[in-house]
């Protein structure tokens, strides 16, 4: 069997395309948090918002302080947390960078801020902006506990929580914003496909 092998030049190219790909949808993640945050609502919930460590983290470093609550590793308190603040008059953008993580989560998801207008009847419609991710595989592939894309299952399962997959950057802003201005108490899970 032959197998042709692409030339230097054609493998520089793609990775150079794929380089700005990466760059394109950082940058819009930067300018949908960015305008996010001019809000005067909305309060960014999260591990590693405030000092860093995770991929994630890159899109608030133009954002204040006053504006993220770090949190610990406690992602079922997390989202509790989130959705009392947006009964409270917040609209808070919960941060999971990876969606093995929201796992944990789910409870709190699906039991609660699923739930609540239902069972209130209406009397209360908490909306949660949710921001996960789809592991990424590189520069390092951290294997299957943190590769997971739960999109589907979760979307069939929840009532009141819209589930959008952002696959390219221009999707980005108007997803963000959809999600902030929507005012029929659906929560929205954004769900972020990167390698950065």
């Amino acid at each position: 069997m032959n197998i042709k092998m692409p030339s230097r030049m054609q493998v520089s190219v793609k990775k150079f395309y794929f380089k700005e790909e990466i760059m394109n949808y950082l940058e819009e993640l930067e300018k949908a948090m960015l305008w996010l945050a001019e809000k005067n609502d909305t309060i960014f919930l999260g591990q590693g918002i405030k000092y860093g460590g995770i991929a994630i983290a890159k899109t608030f470093e133009k954002i204040h302080d006053s504006k993220k609550m770090e949190m610990p590793v406690a992602e079922n308190l997390q989202l509790g947390i989130s959705t009392g603040l947006s009964l409270t008059g917040y609209t808070p953008v919960s941060i999971y960078p990876r969606w093995n993580f929201l796992l944990l989560a789910a409870d709190q998801l699906v039991n609660h801020l699923d739930k609540l207008s239902i069972i209130s009847d209406g009397a209360y419609k908490p909306k949660v902006i949710i921001r996960v991710a789809i592991g990424a595989t590189e520069p390092i592939n951290p294997q299957e506990q943190h590769l997971g894309d739960f999109s589907d299952a979760f979307g069939s399962i929840l009532k009141t929580v819209n589930v959008v997959k952002l696959t390219k950057a221009e999707q980005i802003l108007p997803a963000y914003k959809f999600a902030y201005e929507r005012e029929d108490g659906i929560s929205t899970i954004l769900v972020e496909q990167h390698q950065f």
